[in-house]
C-alpha cells in the first residue's frame, strides 16, 4: 500500500478518533463531576451525609468501573441502537465510551475533592455559606488542578478505549489498524497508526500537565 493510499485512511481514522474521544470526554465530565461531588457530600461526616445514597451511588460507580470495556460495549448495543439508531460507527461508540468513563472520572473527582483542606470548608460554613457555596467557592476551585489532571487521565483512557471500539466496528484508528494493518498484513500502516496514537496521548499528557502546573501555581500564589 502506497502513502497516497494510506493517507486518507489515516486522516479519517484520526478525525474519527478525536471526534469520539472529545465528545465522550465532555459527557464523562458532565456525568462524572456531579457523581464524584455527591459521593463526597453524602459520605460519613459530609455536608449532606446520607449513607444509603452514598452506598447506592458508590455501588453503581464500582460496578461501572469493574466491567471490562469490551463487555460493556457489547452489553450496551441495544441501548446504543435505541439512542443513536445504530451500534456501529464513531457516533454510536460515544455512548459506551462515555458510560464506561463516567464512573472512572467520578472516582477521580471524589479523590480530588477529598484532598481539599477541611478547614477551608469550615471557614466558608462559618460565614454562612450554603452547600452550593461550599462546592462552587471552595471545593471545586481548590481541587481544580487535581481535577484537570483527572480529565487528562480520562482522555488518555478514552483514547485506548476508542482504539478497542474501532476493532469491533467503531471506526477511528483502531478500525484502521485492524481492518487494513492486521487483516491485510499492512505492517507499515499498523506502525504508523500506533505512532499516531502514541503522539496523541503524549500531546494530551503534555497539555494536561502544563495546565495542572499553571493552575497549581496560581492557586499557591492566591493563597
Amino acid at each position: 500500500m502506497t502513502w497516497s493510499e494510506m493517507q486518507p485512511l489515516l486522516e479519517q481514522g484520526t478525525i474519527d478518533t478525536l471526534y469520539m474521544v472529545l465528545w465522550a470526554t465532555a459527557v464523562s465530565v458532565l456525568g462524572g463531576l456531579p457523581l464524584g461531588i455527591l459521593l463526597v457530600l453524602t459520605d460519613k461526616g459530609g455536608l449532606l451525609q446520607n449513607l444509603t445514597v452514598n452506598k447506592v451511588v458508590g455501588a453503581i460507580v464500582n460496578i461501572g468501573r469493574s466491567l471490562p470495556f469490551i463487555i460493556l460495549l457489547i452489553a450496551l448495543i441495544p441501548f446504543t441502537k435505541l439512542l443513536v439508531g445504530t451500534f456501529i460507527g464513531p457516533s454510536a461508540m460515544i455512548v459506551p465510551l462515555a458510560i464506561g468513563a463516567i464512573p472512572f472520572f467520578a472516582r477521580l473527582v471524589e479523590t480530588s475533592i477529598r484532598e481539599v483542606d477541611h478547614g477551608l470548608v469550615e471557614a466558608v460554613q462559618s460565614m454562612g455559606g450554603s452547600v452550593p457555596t461550599v462546592v462552587f467557592k471552595a471545593l471545586l476551585p481548590q481541587s481544580l488542578p487535581s481535577l484537570i489532571s483527572g480529565v487528562t487521565t480520562t482522555v488518555i483512557v478514552l483514547v485506548g478505549y476508542s482504539a478497542m471500539a474501532g476493532a469491533v466496528g467503531g471506526g477511528g484508528l483502531g478500525n484502521t489498524a485492524v481492518t487494513y494493518g492486521y487483516q491485510r498484513f499492512e505492517t507499515q500502516l499498523m506502525l504508523i497508526t500506533v505512532a499516531i496514537l502514541i503522539a496523541m496521548v503524549t500531546v494530551v499528557q503534555l497539555i494536561g500537565d502544563g495546565a495542572t502546573r499553571l493552575l497549581a501555581r496560581r492557586s499557591h500564589t492566591a493563597s
